[in-house]
């Protein structure tokens, strides 16, 4: 009977934060470069209920053998293993702001070890002076002229330095090459590249951080890594709404329906102590 009372407990907390996570999903419908969070729910190893017997063997001293009868498995309940951004590629629309930049994955190579495929994202510079990551080319310039994320942090150029300019009078090209209002290139936008994704830790703001700190290869010169840029563009969310709102209510009804199955357990508890074990 306790065991059931866990059992639900866990599939109750898997629901809970199955449901944060989704809500979390549509709340960022439409931030730019943001990434969708996928879950994956597992149930605990089955344990092996068996019943202990004793085998009397008729001798003087009345030796007695333990044997196993196997009853069945039976298994201790859910838990949310883990969570991953989907790193699918969202929609390019148009902006028209200088300093607003789409990357457009063309070609990524495949990781050999996970299967999955490689991506590509934006340098920054964060707060402790490592680098950062994100799809959001939302950037625009600070008070000194330096081109930031809408975090403030520093947009860094291939050589991984800060990037300033007199004015948003810039062109930037397909390949990733920025030129000032006199078409004179000043720089080249910094761009990463992840040979798995999955491995690297999301922060808020759609940041994306290395496990070990170490900062990602540049996405320039890379065997099979195809990119462009585009101007005036963002990348939009990933986020597929409608399909995120019919997972929350799926969530929701899986919460609902191991609730009954928590206050049943409730009900016969509450009656085997106060019923059963009455002394009349």
């Amino acid at each position: 009977m306790f065991k059931g009372f866990y059992t639900v407990a866990t599939g109750m907390v898997a629901q809970q934060r199955k449901t944060e996570i989704l809500t979390n999903n549509m709340a960022n419908a439409n931030t730019p470069g943001f990434k969708s969070d996928q879950t994956t729910i597992r149930s605990f190893p089955d344990m092996l209920m068996s019943a202990v017997n004793s085998t009397n063997i008729p001798t003087e001293n009345g030796f007695a053998i333990k044997n196993l009868n196997p009853v069945g498995a039976v298994n201790a309940g859910v838990y949310l293993q883990e969570t991953m951004p989907n790193q699918v590629q969202g929609q390019i629309y148009s902006t028209g702001l200088n300093t607003d930049i789409a990357l457009i994955n063309s070609s990524m190579p495949t990781d050999e070890a996970s299967g999955n495929s490689g991506q590509i994202f934006f340098r920054l510079e964060n707060e402790s002076g490592t680098e950062s990551y994100t799809r959001n080319g939302n950037f625009t310039l600070d008070g000194q002229g330096n081109l930031v994320n809408p975090q403030g942090l520093f947009v860094l150029d291939a050589n991984g330095e800060r990037m300033q300019f007199d004015n948003d009078n810039i062109r930037i090209s397909s390949d990733g090459a920025i030129f000032d209002e006199n078409d004179v290139q000043v720089g080249t936008l910094g761009v990463a590249f992840s040979e798995n994704p999955d491995v690297l830790v999301k922060r808020d703001n759609g940041l994306f951080n290395t496990l070990d700190g170490v900062d990602l290869p540049s996405a320039y010169g890379q065997a099979n890594v195809q990119f462009s840029m585009q101007q005036q563009y963002l990348e939009g969310s990933n986020v597929d709404a409608s399909k995120a709102m019919t997972d929350l209510l799926t969530a929701y009804r899986a919460f609902e329906a191991n609730q009954k199955v928590l206050q049943a357990y409730d009900k016969s508890m509450e009656k085997a102590v106060n019923e059963i074990g009455r002394v009349n």
